[in-house]
């Protein structure tokens, strides 16, 4: 089972992106979306593994993303909505009014507390949706850094009026997606040393799943299925429509003979049935750390086991030290609290650097 535990992640550059979906001789009007020269979507000059990707996204900032195991596609399509909710078919009436149309300026995404990052290369896949013109980019720190209060994370010099029309599209998934690695990166503090991960669940956000799964590999995490489709988790639901644990693992197992099959259980008793039965992984649903080690003991490796209720910060060690293999807490992607991050403007340093872009 994949965790993109070993991927890669870019080393901090500082490098012009070109505006998203325009041709480098005629930018778009804001918001436009579709494929310029050198989009990652695919003419014969496409970067390398996007030729098959329908995407209007900088071929390099496509490539981040990919090497993040996410979708460019996807990133862009909650781009999109992100704006066009903002916009909501008309135009920011506030910037229009108050800053010229000529002005540039340079706004710094600066984290307001402590914690870690997650989400800069979608928060600047919002901003390349807006940006009439060619911007620069400087990132000053990667995704799943540990970053203090007042630590500047990203620096964008573009037309002043794109980017505040863009700012709280981009804050709002930056904030919501660090805030997520930041409460991930707490319980994966807390279990270093004992071989225990924490792990996500399926309780997420609509929509935005892939992100959120994304920020708790940011904080150190581990993701859980992705879908119902990739791999079973058979619950108290299944077991009581199917007459039983066993039968309900066997009836998984027979229709699905290639898939990864999970059983939760709830006593000592239906850890050995199920074990008897050949499940991949168990469940253990609301066991006390008591019982957890004993049920350690009774697997003996035999499957992988997974601890989910009851679990709290505090006592997240002593179920770890049990020796269960994963800790599943929904609350990562359920009931994290955001992380303060905001945009300071400043003056760009010279009015030339927003057109510095190719």
């Amino acid at each position: 089972m994949s965790t993109y535990e070993d991927n890669p992640r870019p080393e901090p550059v500082d490098v012009p992106l070109i505006q998203i979906g325009a041709p480098a001789s005629a930018p778009a009007a804001a918001g436009s979306g579709g494929c310029g020269d050198g989009c990652g979507c695919g003419g014969e000059d496409g970067a390398d593994g996007l030729a098959e990707l329908e995407c209007g996204l900088d071929p390099a900032l496509a490539q981040l993303l990919l090497d993040g195991g996410l979708d460019p596609v996807l990133v862009e399509d909650i781009a999109h909505v992100a704006i066009e909710e903002d916009l909501d078919g008309g135009e920011d009436i506030t910037s229009v009014a108050t800053v010229p149309e000529d002005a540039v300026a340079t706004g710094d995404f600066t984290a307001r507390e402590g914690g870690t990052v997650a989400g800069l290369h979608i928060a600047e896949a919002v901003l390349s949706l807006v940006c009439t013109e060619a911007f620069e980019v400087e990132r000053h720190v990667l995704d799943g850094d540990r970053v203090e209060a007042g630590q500047k994370l990203l620096s964008v010099t573009t037309r002043t009026r794109d980017l505040l029309t863009a700012e709280r599209g981009a804050l709002n998934l930056l904030c919501r997606l660090s805030g997520i690695a930041t409460a991930t990166r707490a319980w994966a503090d807390a279990l270093e040393g004992t071989g225990a991960k924490v792990r996500d669940t399926r309780k997420t956000t609509p929509g935005l799943r892939a992100l959120e799964k994304y920020a708790v590999r940011c904080g150190g995490g581990v993701n859980h299925r992705m879908s119902l489709s990739d791999a079973a988790l058979v619950k108290d639901n299944h077991v009581v429509a199917a007459g039983g644990v066993a039968p309900a693992f066997k009836a998984v197992r027979d229709r699905f003979p290639g898939v990864p099959v999970e059983v939760e259980v709830d006593t000592l008793d239906q850890v050995r049935e199920v074990l008897d039965a050949g499940a991949d992984l168990i469940l253990l649903d609301n066991f006390t750390p008591e019982q957890t080690a004993e049920a350690v003991l009774i697997v003996q490796d035999r499957a992988v086991l997974e601890s989910s209720g009851r679990l709290t910060l505090a006592n997240a060690r002593a179920y770890a030290e049990t020796g269960v293999h994963y800790l599943a807490v929904g609350a990562l992607t359920h009931s994290s609290p955001i992380l303060d991050i905001g945009l300071d403007l400043r003056e760009a340093d010279t009015a030339e650097s927003a057109g510095a872009g190719v």
